[in-house]
């Protein structure tokens, strides 16, 4: 079965992926780019003059092997999209996602087609129920969880998620919408690796373990 996963999701020390309040001049609140600036001098990011070392390493991990994404409805667009019928999202004519992308909405429209290869469907499903759809429309390749936090909150709480690329930011934003909330001893089902960055961000890594064997009742 193919694989769930999260890539290049930031986070601030005090735990939030976004600030607030969203706006269509601030799709990240007052948190404003600070979450992605290591993203930004990496070749991933900036092919011409970007660089080639760890956070790129990280980064360009985000695409192979991946046939679908799902995002929820606050990624898609600010608040009160769903009633602009010329709203397509943030990323102009041609998105970068070049898969289908299924957006969690509780106003569902219908499918949405992109130039490059992205269209947009737009679903009111449980998690369990999302990547379903979007693993049967991924070809037998992996699904992204592209985000936001509330999303990846959600399929982490379902038990849904295979790996998780997080990168902890040097910065403190003391409100907005954090990632932790209700995931005590999240740990547990995952072996983390940490790599710090020269850039001052830190890669957290967490991959599903195995399943024990008495906790198949074998």
């Amino acid at each position: 079965m193919s694989l769930a996963r999260i890539h290049n999701l930031s986070i601030s020390l005090d735990g939030f992926a976004t600030g607030e309040p969203q706006s269509a001049d601030a799709p990240f609140g007052h948190a404003g780019e600070r979450l992605h600036e290591w993203m930004f001098g990496t070749r991933f990011w900036d092919a011409a003059a970007g660089t080639a070392g760890i956070d790129n390493a990280f980064a360009e991990r985000h695409g192979p092997g991946i046939g679908a994404e799902i995002m929820g409805a606050n990624k898609f667009g600010p608040p009160g999209w769903q009633d602009d019928p010329a709203w397509t999202g943030w990323w102009g004519d041609d998105p970068p996602f070049h898969t289908p992308v299924f957006v969690l909405t509780h106003r569902p429209r219908g499918p949405l087609e992109m130039a490059g290869g992205t269209t947009f469907h737009f679903l009111d499903a449980t998690p369990a129920e999302a990547l379903e759809t979007a693993r049967a429309a991924a070809g037998g390749r992996d699904v992204r969880i592209g985000g936001g936090p509330t999303v990846v909150r959600d399929f982490l709480a379902a038990g849904l998620v295979d790996h998780m690329h997080l990168v902890q930011v040097p910065i403190v934003l003391g409100r907005g919408v954090r990632l932790w909330d209700g995931l005590e001893a999240l740990e547990d089902a995952y072996a983390v690796e940490a790599v710090s960055s020269p850039s001052g961000v830190t890669h957290l890594t967490f991959t599903r373990r195995a399943a024990r064997q008495g906790a198949r009742g074998a």
